[in-house]
Parts: structure tokens; C-alpha cells; sequence
């Protein structure tokens, strides 16, 4: 098995691989990964140390024996959504398969793949490993293709002597001619690839230094990020073919947006009159062609300029297009143009996906720290604290909070950060723009207040810039104040990114919010009537009505969410030893613990005699399950007057299949019986005791 070690890592596989973008793997006859070239890192990540996972081995872990039974290559399409190529080799003596592809054939899989990172079974991988190197081919006849090669390779390298197959092995890409390079690329073959007997013409020397350039170009585009990248397309067909005019156009839903533009074109606006289903724009996109298209002049001297639409995409599905403002008359040109934006839509499609999953990360990872903020903020300078904690997670040098009074229907301002002036004197306070938002419970994000036709700020005011940002804060269904943004530090406009953040932090805002308010405007009784009377946590119809709220976020924004059951371990011989005025005492204590151990966000509930539950808003099955086991070690390891005292805990996350509010309880509580049932004082998931139902 070494001879073909060496030629996957250092000869013509692995060159193959490299060269085709797809993954190539050796797996011998007792199913382990012996070699690997340009692997996928989703399947680096799932099965670390080259040894298959069990779900992996169901599929590249029996290639092997599939292909044999077979007699000849098969395909197939692993539970991740890879398609592959399996070529069984070898002899009876030592058998193995080449494994070709782990791409995606669908940008749709990848899509999955995304979801499953963000919040599904992968979200506990990191995503800049585990998305490091994506292979997205969107072609199942190249893949087919290559793999083909690689099987004919192997059918050489059997019948080759041993001295042979050492020339085989020590080939590197630096003997590869110019013209195998092209003849190995399906980019350049229609209009770069030279004829074979076609002479050393300074036409053919062209060809061959733009297919050097388009080859050098492709592999650094997956270095970059999306909006780099996207420019950086601009610049390389603008510099190869001599446009001094063009503008990458996003698909937006129902219309066409310019995110970035080259030359000329810099820093302008185009509204674009067409929408990025035209059929026109889809048939193109399959013609490798552009859809060409007159600009409309207000000045009917002046000469009509013509622009062409490049379309960017898989299949149908058109994500971007290139317009170029110049004719684009020689066809062969158009042609390599069309398909270089063709072939350039898969790594587009990794790098746009790769960016949400990572802009994802870092809005879990802020929410995270937001919340950690929201435990410290002291009692005494409460609003003025979350101000402030919301308005430097959003990098504002100014921000106001405004909750709406029922009684009176006006905003009273808890707290302002980096106003000049007082924000309540001389004007209605919300009276521009906040009570807009709070009406229309709808964020808005103003670029340039200039452009809006909005009241301008009252004298004194001193704004440095003109970006601000104003989102409503709700509780459930219930809208109950107003946040504002504003001079964003850098002197930098507020964007979509600034209120994705703000929309993400909001529901731990809404529920510090409210019970704040629960504390400063309930009168006693309303105040007792969901306060538990012992312990001062919350009581359970209070996380049954709540519970209902965060399911339905849940489901709306796709956050994960978690509910856990809490039963402290024979209480009842705890009572009957040494009196309920101690068994008093001790859920006392136990209250206490599971108060000082949660996060801001969190809430905590006595859900009835010795049992406690607790609700965690944007939290995986993973972190609650890490959680539950800190308040377990906690409790365990407190000072209890009399005795050792112990809980057990029961964890359930929603899911696609559990996210309605009795399925959610009735699993945490499956999930503590269970770890009752394992001997107490451990915790247990819904996911560990496959649903397994009460005697």
C-alpha cells in the first residue's frame, strides 16, 4: 500500500486532485483512510485521526466493499450531502478503492451542510476549520470525468513494473507543460486550450499565459472572503480583457443591488431594470452567454451605452451578475468571459456561505458575552448600565433606551449614553423617529439621515455622523420600548450586520428588561403572583407563559433554546430527618446556587415542591448540557447545614421535531427521570435516553 502512499501525496493523484479541485482518498480492505489529497474539511473534521465516524463508515467505510460487488466504479451521496466516485483496485492479495470527489454536486447540499453548522448536529465543530476547504464542483460530469482519470491511472499503475511505477511517483507539476495544463482544466478547453498542431504563434503563447492567469486566479479566490473576492473578479476581467467599466450586482430577492463596482464605475449607483429571474438572465446563464442591454441617457444627445449582463450561478439559480459597460463584440471573448463567471459561482457560493456561517459565530459568540455582561450590571445603576453594555456591543459613541409607559402612551427614557444635551427637554421625546418604530414594530437602519426626509435633530444635538439605527424591543408579542443607535465609532454608517447584532441580543435585553420593570411597576400582589414565596425565583406559571414566548422566538429566528428540569435528590428523607423548617432551608440554598451560576438571559423557576426548572434562550443542546452540569457540581459541592445534598438534572433542546412547550417539558422530564433512574446526582439529556418513556 506505500507505492500508492506515495503517489496520492506527492505524485500524479494527488497532483489530479489539485488540479481538479476534488478530493482524492485511498481505503484499504479494513476500511481506514491510508491516504488523502485535497480532502474536504467537513470530512477532515468528522473523521479525525483518518478513522471513519459511524456515519461516515456507512458510506466511504463500505465503498470498498460496494465497488467490489459491483465490478466497476460506482457513485454516491454520503449522509453530509458529498457526492463521490468509488473505483475498486488491487488484487486478492491487497484490495483497496480510490474514493473521488466529496464535493457538492448541489449548492442546496452545501445550504444543509451551513444550517447543520449554525445550529444543527455541527454547531459544536469551529467553523473556520471545519469550513476551511469546501469542494463545490457543481458538475456531476467532472467529477465523473475525473475520476475516470484517476481509474485509468490505477489500471496503468497494476500492470507497470515496480522500476516503472518510481517514474510515475517522482513526476511534479513543474514538468507538466503549458498545454497539459489546459487540457486538464474544463474552464479552458473550448476557446484557451491551442489546437495540438497549432505552432508557437504569439496567438497561442496568449492563450496559454491567460490560462496560466485564469488557473492562478482561481486558486487564490477561496484565500478571501466573499466581498474581496467579488472585487477582486472585477479587477481580473477588467485587467484581461481591457474594461474600464463594471459593477458586481447581489440578487436581493425581487431586484438586483451594485455592491461594488471597478473603474469608472466606483462609488456610483445603478438601478438595474430587471429582476434576477428574467428569463432572458436564466438562458443566458445556461448559453454561457450575456444578455445585453441599452442604459437608459435623460439627455437624448447623448449616445446610447450599452451594457452586458454576465449572469453568476448553479443550475438556475442565478446568485449574482457581472455588467460590463462596454460592447462585448468578439463571441469568443463573451464566451470566455460567460464561463469564467460560470466556473466562478461554486467558489462564490462557499466563500458567501462560509462568511454567514462565520458572521453566525460571531453573533453566538457576542450574544454569549452580552449575556455574561447582563449578570454584573448593578442594581443601582441598572438602565444606565444596559445602555451602555448594548450600545458597545454595537459600537455606538451615543444611544438612548425608551420604554413605553401603558398609562400615559409616552416613552420615558430610562437612560442616555453620550447625549450633549438632555434628550427630554425642549421636544416630544421619540417624537422623529421612535415612535415610528415602536407603532410599526419595525427596525430601521438609516445610512445617511440627509436622504430620508426626516425632521432634522434639534439645535445642540452635536451628532458626528449622519447613520443612526432604531429597533424596537419586544417581549413576546408585546412591543414594549425603543433602543437607538448612533455615531457608530470610526465615523462608519450603521448597516444590516449592525441590526442582525442588535436583533440577536435583543431577546436577552427584552427579558433583563422586563423583569426590571416587574420589579420597579408591579404592585405586591401582581409582583407575588409570579414570584415563588420561599426561594424568590421565579414560579412556574411564570416559565410556562415565558416558555411559550421563547419557543415561538425560537421557531421565528431559528435560535436554539433549552429547557431543563432540576429535583433535588431524596428530599423527602432530608424533611423527615431534620424538619421542613431545614428542608426549607436547604431549597433555599439550592435556589441560591442555581441563581448565582446562570447567565443573565437565563431564567430560573420553582416548578413545584423539591423540583426547579430552568429556561435558556439561545442555547444549544451542548452549552445547556454544560451548564446543567455546573449547577450540579454547585449544588453538590455547597455547604449544606446537615448534609450532603444532591440534584439531578433532565436536559431537553428544541428541535425540528421538539419545539412545542409540553414536548419540551415532558422530554426534560423524561430526561430526569432518567438520570434518577442511573443512581441520582447526574445529568442526563433527552438526546442520551432516546426518548425513552416512564414505566
Amino acid at each position: 500500500m506505500s507505492e500508492f502512499s506515495n503517489i496520492i501525496s506527492g505524485g500524479t493523484l494527488g497532483r489530479i486532485a489539485e488540479e481538479s479541485g476534488l478530493a482524492i482518498a485511498i481505503v484499504d480492505d479494513d476500511a481506514h483512510q491510508v491516504a488523502v489529497s485535497n480532502n474536504n474539511s467537513i470530512c477532515r473534521n468528522l473523521n479525525p485521526a483518518n478513522k471513519f465516524s459511524p456515519e461516515c463508515a456507512q458510506f466511504c467505510g463500505k465503498a470498498l466493499e460496494k465497488a467490489t460487488e459491483a465490478g466497476k466504479m460506482i457513485g454516491f451521496e454520503c449522509h453530509a450531502g458529498l457526492d463521490c466516485r468509488a473505483i475498486p483496485a488491487g488484487n486478492e492479495d491487497k484490495r483497496f478503492v480510490a474514493i473521488v470527489g466529496r464535493t457538492f454536486l448541489k449548492a442546496e447540499n452545501y445550504r444543509k451542510a451551513t444550517e447543520r453548522a449554525i445550529k444543527g448536529d455541527w454547531s459544536s465543530y469551529s467553523p473556520a476549520e471545519f469550513f476551511e476547504n469546501i469542494l463545490l464542483t457543481g458538475s456531476s460530469d467532472a467529477l465523473t470525468k475525473t475520476a475516470e482519470k484517476v481509474e485509468a491511472l490505477l489500471n496503468e499503475l497494476q500492470t507497470e513494473k515496480p522500476d516503472e511505477r518510481e517514474t510515475v511517483t517522482t513526476v511534479e507539476a513543474n514538468d507538466v507543460k503549458p498545454t497539459e495544463l489546459a487540457e486538464e482544466n474544463d474552464l479552458l478547453e473550448v476557446n484557451l486550450q491551442p489546437e495540438i498542431d497549432e505552432p508557437e504563434t504569439k496567438q497561442h503563447q496568449e492563450r496559454t499565459a491567460g490560462a496560466l492567469a485564469w488557473r492562478s486566479f482561481f486558486g487564490s479566490i477561496l484565500k478571501t472572503d466573499y466581498a474581496q473576492a467579488t472585487s477582486s473578479i472585477l479587477e481580473f476581467i477588467a485587467h484581461q480583457y481591457g474594461f474600464s467599466a463594471l459593477i458586481w450586482l447581489e440578487n436581493k430577492g425581487e431586484r438586483f443591488e451594485n455592491t461594488t463596482a471597478f473603474g469608472e464605475m466606483a462609488g456610483r449607483k445603478v438601478r438595474l431594470g430587471i429582476s434576477p429571474d428574467d428569463h432572458r438572465l436564466v438562458e443566458a446563464l445556461q448559453k454561457e452567454s450575456s444578455l445585453e442591454l441599452g442604459e437608459r441617457s435623460s439627455e437624448p444627445s447623448e449616445a446610447t451605452r450599452v451594457m452586458n449582463l454576465f449572469p453568476v450561478g448553479l443550475g438556475d439559480d442565478i446568485s449574482a451578475a457581472i455588467a460590463i459597460l462596454a460592447p462585448v463584440e468578439a463571441e469568443d471573448k463573451k464566451k470566455q468571459i460567460a464561463r469564467f463567471c460560470h466556473s466562478i459561482a461554486p467558489q462564490l457560493e462557499i466563500l458567501r456561505l462560509r462568511n454567514e456561517v462565520s458572521g453566525r459565530d460571531a453573533i453566538t459568540n457576542a450574544v454569549r458575552t452580552f449575556g455574561d455582561s447582563l449578570q454584573n450590571i448593578d442594581a443601582d445603576d441598572f438602565w444606565q448600565h444596559l445602555t451602555q453594555n448594548a450600545a458597545e456591543m454595537l459600537r455606538a459613541e451615543r444611544a438612548s433606551l425608551l420604554i413605553m409607559d401603558e398609562k400615559s402612551g409616552q416613552f420615558e427614557v430610562k437612560s442616555i449614553i453620550g447625549a450633549k444635551t438632555d434628550l427630554t427637554i425642549g421636544e416630544e421625546i421619540g417624537g422623529r423617529v421612535a415612535k415610528i418604530v415602536f407603532a410599526k414594530n419595525k427596525a430601521v437602519v438609516v445610512t445617511d439621515v440627509s436622504t430620508t426626509g426626516l425632521p432634522p435633530a434639534p439645535l445642540g444635538q452635536k451628532y458626528k455622523t449622519n447613520s443612526f439605527i432604531s429597533c424596537p424591543i419586544n417581549l413576546g408579542q408585546k412591543t414594549i420600548g425603543v433602543m437607538n443607535f448612533t455615531d457608530r465609532a470610526g465615523g462608519e454608517a450603521f448597516d444590516k450586520s449592525s441590526l442582525a447584532l442588535f436583533q440577536a441580543i435583543a431577546p436577552q435585553l427584552a427579558v433583563t428588561i422586563d423583569r426590571a420593570t416587574l420589579k420597579e411597576k408591579a404592585g405586591e400582589f401582581e409582583q407575588l403572583s409570579v414570584t415563588d414565596p420561599l426561594t424568590g425565583l421565579l414560579n412556574r406559571r411564570y416559565i410556562e407563559e415565558r416558555l411559550l414566548e421563547e419557543i415561538k422566538r425560537s421557531q421565528r429566528h431559528s435560535f436554539p433554546m433549552s429547557f431543563m428540569m432540576l429535583d433535588v435528590d431524596h428530599f423527602k428523607s432530608y424533611n423527615d430527618e431534620y424538619g421542613h423548617p431545614a428542608g426549607d432551608a436547604a431549597l433555599k440554598m439550592v435556589a441560591q446556587v442555581i441563581r448565582e451560576t446562570l447567565r443573565g438571559a437565563d431564567v430560573a423557576a420553582r416548578f413545584g415542591g423539591e423540583e426547579f426548572s430552568i429556561l435558556l434562550p439561545q442555547t444549544n443542546a451542548d452549552e445547556a448540557a454544560t451548564i446543567a452540569e455546573r449547577i450540579r457540581s454547585n449544588i453538590e459541592h455547597a455547604n449544606f447545614p446537615h448534609r450532603l445534598v444532591t440534584t439531578s438534572i433532565g436536559v431537553a433542546s428544541c428541535s425540528a421535531e421538539l419545539c412545542v412547550s409540553a414536548d419540551l417539558v415532558s422530554a426534560a422530564d423524561k430526561a430526569l427521570y432518567e438520570a434518577k433512574r442511573q443512581g441520582r446526582n447526574r445529568v442526563r439529556t433527552f438526546k442520551e435516553t432516546n426518548g425513552k418513556r416512564k414505566d
